[in-house]
């Protein structure tokens, strides 16, 4: 069998991750792994772990990384990550970039590209508060919409310099249909010889 990409998708809030992961673990037949999912699962179930995450989540921060690290870590253990993943969500802070780096060396691997979604904040706004009317999302008010892109801008736009650095930085403009951004992506992954879509 052949290996799939092992990939990061970073964005601010808005700019289509979720849909372009979806998107992308069909095309090239790995497994989606967002924290979002992870947490939302964990709430709606009232685990331990969700009634904890909830509190931040309903507050627009993010959830601590002890948290967040040992749910990504059991998730990349599981047997359909073993040949490659999508990561949408993690890491968003540069101590969780260090603990990823560590649990990939640890098993031989390391990230293939760092496809880096780019939107225009008052675009996401607009996206953010139309998602909220259409999903009935109570996380999506224009003041903890406002306060994510602001945590966002604090403590994941520096991973952008971390993995420029690293040559493994994709940037894709976001905006546009979601057909136009996936294609974007797909071209310019295969123009750095990653993955066959499927």
């Amino acid at each position: 069998m052949t290996r799939g990409p092992r990939l990061l998708l970073i964005g601010p809030p808005g700019a289509g991750k979720g849909t372009q992961a979806v998107r992308l673990a069909e095309r090239y037949g790995i497994p989606a792994i967002s924290t979002g999912d992870i947490f939302r699962f964990n709430v709606k179930n009232e685990t331990e772990l969700g009634l904890a995450a909830k509190a931040y989540m309903d507050a627009g921060d993010n959830v601590p990384d002890s948290l967040t690290n040992a749910l990504i870590r059991d998730r990349l253990g599981e047997s359909d990550a073993a040949n490659g993943f999508l990561l949408d969500g993690y890491p968003r802070t540069t101590d969780q970039v260090r603990e990823l780096d560590e649990y990939l060396a640890g098993n031989g691997t390391a990230l293939d590209a760092v496809v880096e979604l780019q939107a225009d904040p008052e675009i996401v706004v607009e996206r953010l508060r139309k998602r909220a009317v259409e999903q009935s999302r109570a996380d999506d008010t224009d003041d903890v919409v406002r306060h994510r892109l602001e945590v966002y801008r604090e403590q994941t736009e520096p991973l952008i310099g971390v993995y420029g650095s690293r040559d493994v930085l994709v940037p894709i403009d976001a905006i546009g249909s979601v057909d136009e951004v996936t294609d974007r992506i797909v071209s310019a992954l295969t123009g750095r010889g990653l993955g066959t879509a499927a």
